[in-house]
């Protein structure tokens, strides 16, 4: 019966060039065997066929589902999704967008109406500290189920359910397509073929074009011929099967057959597969012969690739196609005539940043999809690049290639998933005045029963930040820890935040994490207690904002600081009187915390708008992340007599490590991001400087002294001036005197390096200039031995 089933969605996939979904509900065993049968009875290669498990052992690939990674930018004729023991939402979405027009998705879960109620090693790590397995809800899931007995496309066998064994709930036909009689042939049903032909005046060979399978590839092609002009980028965005890697390997071939050397990156090389197949394919087109191949090793992928592909091919013009993986790529970027990008937004900004150094780049990212599990290109890297000296020409594909535009299983997965969660649209929220709208908490059975509700606030998330995933979904829905506030105007979200719960922790837990025992979803106390050694940081409470977006068209209104400000006055303030705990327990539910908290990568953008929202900064990474590129600050915000204990001590340790970490750790830390960190430290600096020390300060101002003599006093006096900052008791510095106090001073960069960074004539010049920046420091610190001092000079 089964293999009928499959079957029948098989054939009826292929006359539509659509997808399918088969469901294998119950016993995991039973699954198993039930999905052999499936497989066997589509006809289909072993080596087309990919299982996503937790186990080992089967004749078919295998991936377990936290590297489902590896399909992506790969086609596969059917992938099984084994959802028991493990059942990852990242892994679901990376399934889906790797079966090709015609193919299945086959599905292995508990019984349908059991599977909510199930909870496995993913939802292990949805129960952070204190929290426990049983605190976790099965909410995604009840989602998930409902589409999938609702969908179009989606076919359910209930496994040992009926008299014989197995019941058939729905078939998962669509009628599309008519009888096998009817087939429709696939070239037709992806937009076309091969009828595209050269725009006049096209620098690209003709077959180029004539490969192109829809008029929106075609388009992308047209704007890849500006690669072989410098100071040109191309960005090429689409959701997945669109595409955009096939366009840009006709355009690395042809760009090669004119003589360039086009280097490639993605994650991987296998991401890459399909740029150097198209490229492969044109060459030998035009060249009347395959493509001088030579095997690489360059590194491999980002997960370090050990299988020898053909990384480079050659053309008789002496032009090239090579990969390298994206670190090496970045490195090589300038030397190359044009670079390309696959799967941008999978990479690292930090990453993406080394590119702008090539002639002319491509970059081709997927924006509805899970390549990137993220937003780094879109949120962080885009404005970068339009900040750049290059000319940027953007193109969008929408035509799907690999299946019909159609294709149920897209709308399935976007619906189950929201893969295409999006804000309110502007129109619908220009209007908005921040004094109107209202603050409400975002339930999660209210978000379960309210698509528009959740859709529109998961959309903030996903189109504000670089790291919001399926799994994100998932958390926001069962993750105990999480509570998510949000402001709405007529209806519409306009802001939200996701807050989590941290700290309370037991002292065998705080002992452990001191110990390196790492604890989940305790991020702040995780750091001040693991990394900087203070046992008793997990012992208070706090409120981290994991996430904080405002709707795009109503930016820089103050919906943001609305928002934050309803927080502080729902959850903050001194608990009971005197601000005790009534037990000997930290309680895990709602209530006063101790602090507000937040990490996030530092701009100097985003370090002005937490300071003014009462936030203090108590540590910053020694290493970017990976994702964005930056350096992570911590801060803090107290909110009681234990939230300010934490802070100060916290306080005191970073402006201690800061002293000498800059020129160390933070030597290459941008310089307005180490004003706006130490200007929220709320530890002020002691100057107590002997009077040598003095007498050096003095004399590098006003008289004849070396900033050399004592760069440990000029250390501690610069220091005080960034943290205290201008007004008040401050030091009133122009941005370039700051900048100057950190790039030399604190970071200890050469003389002719800030020199020229910050644009002095020469270096005589910038000496004399950090001199003056210290007169007022003189005036400000100084003893009445330094005064004396600072007189002698003057009034010689």
């Amino acid at each position: 019966m089964i293999a009928g089933v499959a079957r029948d969605l098989r054939a009826e996939a292929e006359r539509t060039n659509d997808r399918r979904v088969l469901v294998l509900a119950g016993d995991r065993d039973r699954a198993v065997d039930a999905a052999y049968d499936a497989v066997e009875s589509l006809g289909v290669d072993d080596g087309d066929v990919t299982l996503v498990t937790t186990r080992e052992g089967f004749r078919f690939e295998e991936v377990r589902p936290r590297n489902a990674d590896e399909l992506l930018g790969r086609t596969r004729e059917a992938v099984v999704l084994d959802c028991h023991e493990r059942f990852v939402p990242n892994a679901l979405g990376r399934a889906v967008g790797a079966v090709d027009g015609g193919g299945l998705l086959i599905l292995l879960a508990p019984a349908l109406d059991d599977w909510p109620g199930i909870r496995d090693r993913f939802d292990d790590s949805l129960a952070v500290p204190p929290y426990g397995l049983d605190d976790v809800t099965g909410r995604f899931r009840e989602r998930l189920v409902g589409t999938l007995r609702t969908h179009p496309g989606i076919a359910v066998v209930a496994l040992g359910a009926g008299p014989e064994g197995d019941a058939v709930e729905r078939d998962g036909l669509t009628g599309a397509g008519g009888s096998e009689g009817d087939a429709t042939d696939r070239s037709d049903a992806v937009g076309g073929g091969s009828d595209q032909s050269a725009p006049p005046g096209s620098a690209f060979p003709a077959t180029a074009y004539g490969a192109c399978r829809t008029a929106d590839q075609a388009r992308a092609l047209r704007a890849f011929e500006s690669l072989s002009e410098p100071g040109s980028a191309v960005v090429v965005e689409s959701d997945r099967g669109r595409g955009k890697s096939s366009a840009a390997g006709l355009a690395a071939g042809a760009l090669a057959l004119a003589g360039s050397d086009v280097l490639v990156t993605a994650p991987a090389f296998r991401n890459a597969a399909e740029v150097f197949a198209r490229a492969r394919e044109l060459i030998a087109a035009e060249t009347g012969g395959d493509a001088t191949a030579s095997e690489r090793d360059d590194g491999g992928g980002l997960d370090g690739d050990r299988d020898r592909d053909e990384r480079e091919l050659r053309t008789p013009a002496g032009g090239r196609v090579r990969f390298l993986s994206p670190a090496a790529a970045a490195a090589a970027a300038g030397g190359a005539d044009a670079a390309i990008v696959d799967e941008a937004a999978a990479l690292p900004v930090r990453l993406l940043e080394g590119f702008l150094d090539a002639p002319a780049v491509a970059f081709c990212t997927t924006v509805h999809g899970y390549e990137g599990a993220g937003r780094g290109f879109s949120v962080r890297f885009r404005e970068r690049l339009l900040d750049s000296r290059f000319s940027v020409r953007d193109v969008r594909l929408d035509e799907p290639i690999r299946y019909a535009r159609n294709d149920p299983v897209e709308a399935w997965a976007s619906r189950a998933l929201l893969l295409d969660a999006r804000p309110a649209v502007d129109d619908a929220v220009a209007d908005a005045a921040v004094e109107d709208a209202t603050y409400r908490a975002l339930d999660p059975e209210d978000l379960l029963t309210d698509e528009t509700l959740l859709g529109e606030a998961f959309g903030l998330l996903v189109a504000a930040h670089y790291r919001t995933e399926p799994n994100d979904l998932a958390r926001l829905l069962d993750a105990p820890n999480l509570l998510a506030r949000a402001l709405v105007a007529d209806g519409r979200v306009v802001a939200v935040a996701l807050l989590a719960r941290e700290g309370g922790l037991n002292a065998e837990t705080r002992r452990g994490m001191y110990e390196g025992e790492r604890v989940r979803g305790n991020m702040v106390p995780d750091v001040l207690t693991s990394q900087l050694r203070d046992e008793a940081a997990a012992e208070p409470r706090g409120l981290r904002t994991v996430r904080i977006a405002t709707h795009h068209a109503l930016r820089d209104a103050g919906f943001g600081s609305r928002l934050l400000d309803e927080v502080h006055a729902e959850f903050g303030g001194e608990r009971g009187a005197g601000g005790e705990d009534d037990g000997d327990e930290r309680g895990a539910g709602d209530g006063d915390f101790d602090y507000f908290s937040v990490g996030y990568g530092a701009t100097p953008r985003l370090l002005r708008f937490w300071r003014r929202a009462g936030y203090r900064t108590v540590h910053l990474s020694t290493s970017r992340n990976d994702a964005s590129g930056e350096y992570s600050a911590v801060m803090l915000r107290p909110e009681t007599a234990a939230g300010r204990d934490l802070l100060d001590r916290h306080a005191v340790a970073f402006r201690d490590r800061e002293r000498d970490g800059l020129s160390d750790a933070h030597r290459d830390v941008d310089p307005d991001v180490v004003r706006g960190a130490l200007r929220a430290c709320s530890a002020p600096v002691p100057v107590d400087l002997t009077e040598t020390e003095w007498r050096s300060v003095v004399g590098a101002s006003v008289g004849p002294g070396m900033y050399d003599s004592a760069p440990g006093a000029f250390r501690d006096l610069a220091l005080a001036a960034l943290i205290e900052g201008s007004g008040g008791d401050g030091v009133d510095l122009d941005d370039r005197a700051e900048r100057l106090f950190v790039r030399k001073v604190l970071q200890g960069r050469p003389w002719a390096e800030v020199a020229d960074e910050l644009d002095f004539v020469s270096t005589s010049a910038c000496m004399r200039a950090l001199g003056d920046a210290f007169v007022p420091l003189v005036e400000r610190y100084g003893t009445e031995f330094a005064r004396k001092e600072r007189e002698r000079f003057i009034s010689d």
